[in-house]
């Protein structure tokens, strides 16, 4: 809460991404501050100074390129993206990096000699249309740099998730376990206070490689915190060996009854 309350002194457009993420929109800020990276700045010494927890932040035009810009500096930094940086830095990015596309779209775009944000570009309207569906008018404004959502400070909530991006590579299930232990903590007190319970339990992990990969399980209610720890556990044992490092872990639970899957406003962020 300490958090969101350093958000809401800056803005009133906050759109949860997940546990960790959100999109604020500061175009017209409350303290009438000209420019995003001081607001930025200041936000993320606010937090370090009042949870002494770290934060990083990506500044940029659009939702999209924000959060890429995020993804650049983590776990601890800022990276800016101007306008015009966009489409180059777009156009330099590998398609498996975007936000939005999934392991088995970019092994798709691959197929199609599309591995690059210059190769997504080099694609007719008609071309990803036919190919990706209504995505595909999403993946043509993207690759350059044009991102038209809005921040939307209400939405109903499908699912609660975190995860952490670490610093070094993890090797072996011991580490894993037990760094998967307080991103598990995290999901369930967000999920107890906001007397949420849901029937599918996922869990994401990436590679050095940036190879990504998820494990889901739906069934019934999930009950307490250990049954989601035990998931966990189980689906690293089936992952061995590990023949490369692991640099990100998360754990996400949906599936939530339809009377409790209502707007639950914002949640704890560390990256914005």
């Amino acid at each position: 809460m300490q958090i969101r309350e350093i958000f809401a002194e800056y803005t009133s457009l906050i759109e949860p991404l997940s546990l960790d993420e959100a999109y604020l929109d500061v175009t017209e800020n409350l303290k009438g501050i000209e420019y995003a990276t001081r607001i930025a700045r200041e936000i993320r010494e606010r937090i370090f100074e009042q949870t002494a927890l770290t934060a990083s932040a990506g500044v940029s035009y659009n939702k999209f390129l924000a959060k890429m810009a995020s993804d650049q500096r983590k776990p601890n930094g800022m990276f800016v993206i101007t306008p015009d940086q966009g489409p180059a830095f777009v156009e330099s990015l590998p398609v498996a990096k975007f936000h939005g596309i999934g392991p088995r779209t970019a092994e798709r775009m691959k197929a199609l000699d599309i591995e690059t944000g210059a190769d997504l570009r080099a694609r007719s309207l008609e071309f990803l249309q036919q190919t990706f569906g209504k995505a595909g008018t999403h993946y043509y404004w993207i690759s350059r740099g044009v991102d038209e959502r809005p921040v939307q400070a209400h939405r109903v909530r499908k699912s609660v998730g975190a995860e952490n991006t670490f610093s070094y590579d993890l090797t072996s299930i011991d580490e894993m376990i037990v760094n998967l232990e307080p991103i598990i903590d995290k999901v369930w007190s967000h999920l107890e206070r906001l007397q949420l319970r849901g029937r599918t339990i996922t869990l994401k992990v990436k590679y050095q490689d940036f190879q990504q990969i998820t494990r889901s399980r739906t069934g019934r209610q999930i009950a307490d915190k250990e049954a989601i720890k035990t998931f966990a556990r189980m689906q690293l044992a089936e992952l061995q060996p590990f023949t490369k490092g692991v640099r990100l872990l998360g754990v996400t639970v949906s599936g939530f009854d339809e009377e409790f899957a209502k707007d639950t406003g914002l949640q704890l962020t560390l990256g914005f």
